[in-house]
C-alpha cells in the first residue's frame, strides 16, 4: 500500500504539469494561429480592395455607359435608320457588359444583380422604344423615342444602380 501511495506521489503532480503545460502550449498555439489567420486577412485586404474599388468603379462605368441619354449620344450617327441604331444599341450594351462579366467576382451579389437588372431594363426601354417608331423611321426618331421613354421613367434605373454601389463602397470603409 506505501508503494502504491509512493507512487501516486510522484505519478499525480507529473500528470498536473503534464496538463498544464499541454493547455498552456495550446493555447499559446491556437493564439498563434489566430494571429497568422488575421496578418494573411489584412494581407489579402491589402490586395483585394483595390481590386474591388477597380470592380466598383469599372461596374459604375458600365452604368454610365448603358444609360440611355449616353448610348443615344455615343451610338448615333446621321443617316442611320432606327434598326440598325437598335441593333447597335443592343450590341454595345450586350459588349460592353461582356466586356465587364468578370467584376462580378469582387462586387457583391447584391451589386451584380443590380447590374444586371438595369441591364435588362435599358434593353426593354430600347425594344419598347424601337417597337413605337414606324417601320421607316430613321435613328434620330429612335433616340427620340429612347429619350423620351426614359424620362417617363420615375427613376432612371441607371441611377439607382449607381446610388447603389456607391452606398455599399461606404460600407467599405
Amino acid at each position: 500500500m506505501d508503494t502504491l501511495f509512493d507512487l501516486a506521489k510522484f505519478i499525480l503532480p507529473s500528470i498536473i504539469v503534464f496538463l498544464t503545460a499541454y493547455y498552456a502550449i495550446k493555447k499559446f498555439l491556437d493564439n498563434e494561429h489566430k494571429v497568422r489567420i488575421l496578418e494573411m486577412r489584412k494581407e489579402n485586404q491589402n490586395t483585394t480592395l483595390p481590386l474591388r474599388l477597380q470592380a466598383y468603379e469599372r461596374s459604375v462605368l458600365f452604368l454610365e455607359r448603358i444609360s440611355p441619354d449616353a448610348l443615344v449620344k455615343r451610338i448615333y450617327k446621321q443617316g442611320m435608320d432606327a434598326r440598325g441604331m437598335q441593333s447597335l444599341i443592343l450590341t454595345t450594351i450586350r459588349t460592353e457588359y461582356e466586356h465587364n462579366i468578370s467584376q462580378q467576382i469582387y462586387i457583391s451579389e447584391q451589386a451584380w444583380s443590380r447590374l444586371k437588372t438595369t441591364k435588362e431594363e435599358i434593353i426593354k426601354l430600347v425594344n419598347i422604344a424601337s417597337g413605337r417608331v414606324r417601320d421607316d423611321a430613321t435613328g434620330l426618331d429612335l433616340s427620340k423615342a429612347i429619350l423620351e421613354l426614359a424620362s417617363k421613367l420615375d427613376r432612371n434605373p441607371t441611377h439607382l444602380a449607381i446610388e447603389f454601389i456607391k452606398k455599399e463602397i461606404r460600407q467599405l470603409f
